[in-house]
């Protein structure tokens, strides 16, 4: 089965499911002296911004006039505008633009920061049909595995998870996906097809990524180990035809009141074109968030942060770099929803002799808003 056959299929079994629950829209009624579904439209709207102020240790830089400095500044990572909404409640949409470093050395805007499209999508809730949470979506919007992961590490505001911080994944593309919640709370899956080059580029080709991550929670119904999850991942795409580009991801989780943790494996294969040799990728992250000093409110309080990161880029040379993050940080007390944090954390990085490159180090406080 060719390539185009093979995204053909994966399509055409979403688009199958879409199909199957269609007729029945029109279907479902309320039980006699029920309470029939909400149905007026809404829209909401909120932001989520990132900000901190960096000091860079080492390496060191050279200004204009050749002194030696310290790099820092203050930045805005993130600034979302989230506009959401229900047409009914089966019909939901999501239009979130986020801001980019405009690099064009051609244009007025250079250096500033601009907004873009990180999110556009439509989504039809099987709630009526299927266990609730269960949806398809199409346009621009969350891949499979950085939105679940992003729901359990909550310091993406202090930087990427280790799949995306190292370039093999995205948070967001162009394409339609499915979401299924098994029954009893033991998991859920999500996959769909994607354009495979991330939100931030147009479709270069006719290649397509199909994306698919599986989580089993084999202890639902309480107790110490409700929190433990098992996760698979896999990502099949292609620079071109015949040139791989593909992603296998293991990650086990736990969260509980007074600590969550994870570790994950990844395994990347890539050949950017049929002349090009295939490289293989591997490596392997930690972390850990204890609880330190818990307020009232169940998520606000003073938190710890570990993490360690380390790659072999190809696995044919006996290399890695590493990255370690630790941190302290305070969530404000806030009613459930909104959220606000400072983070002070410090991010190293390091390589081995291989790379022929200075190691990293960074001091920086962060900040989140959320709302």
């Amino acid at each position: 089965m060719n390539d185009a056959l093979r995204s053909a299929v994966r399509l055409a079994t979403l688009a199958g499911a879409i199909a199957l629950a269609a007729p029945a829209f029109g279907q479902v009624t309320p039980a006699a002296g029920g309470t029939p579904p909400d149905d007026t439209p809404s829209v909401r709207v909120g932001t989520t911004i990132f900000t901190d102020y960096t000091y860079t240790d080492q390496p060191t830089a050279k200004d204009a006039d050749g002194n030696v400095i310290h790099p820092n500044a203050f930045n805005v990572g993130r600034a979302y505008i989230n506009v959401t909404g229900n047409l009914s409640h089966l019909v939901a949409f999501r239009v979130t633009p986020d801001v980019t470093r405009e690099s064009g050395t051609g244009s007025s805007l250079s250096g500033s920061l601009t907004f873009r499209l990180k999110y556009a999508f439509g989504q039809l809730n099987f709630d009526d049909w299927l266990t609730h949470g269960s949806w398809i979506r199409i346009g621009v919007q969350q891949t499979p595995y950085v939105d679940f992961m992003e729901g359990i590490y909550r310091y993406r505001f202090q930087g990427t998870i280790f799949a995306e911080r190292e370039g093999f994944l995205s948070s967001s593309d162009f394409g339609i996906s499915g979401h299924y919640n098994l029954p009893g709370n033991y998991g859920d899956i999500h996959a769909g097809v994607y354009n495979g080059d991330t939100y931030s580029r147009a479709e270069p080709n006719d290649q397509k990524a199909f994306q698919v991550r599986g989580t089993l929670r084999p202890l639902p119904l309480g107790g110490f180990w409700k929190g433990l999850r098992l996760s698979a991942f896999y990502d099949a795409d292609h620079y071109v035809k015949s040139g791989a580009r593909n992603r296998f991801i293991g990650t086990a989780t736990f969260e509980h009141a007074h600590l969550n943790a994870g570790v994950d494996y990844l395994a990347a294969k890539d050949r950017t074109a049929v002349t090009a040799a295939e490289v293989k990728s591997d490596g392997w992250s930690v972390w850990a968030v204890p609880r330190l000093v818990a307020l009232a409110e169940s998520k606000s309080g003073f938190e710890g942060l570990f993490r360690y990161d380390s790659l072999r880029p190809n696995k044919t040379v006996d290399a890695r770099r590493h990255r370690l993050i630790v941190g302290l940080a305070y969530w404000f007390p806030l009613l459930r929803g909104p959220s606000a944090a400072l983070l002070l954390d410090m991010d190293r990085d390091t390589y081995d002799k291989a790379f022929n490159r200075p190691n990293g180090r960074r001091y920086s406080l962060h900040a989140l808003f959320n709302f």
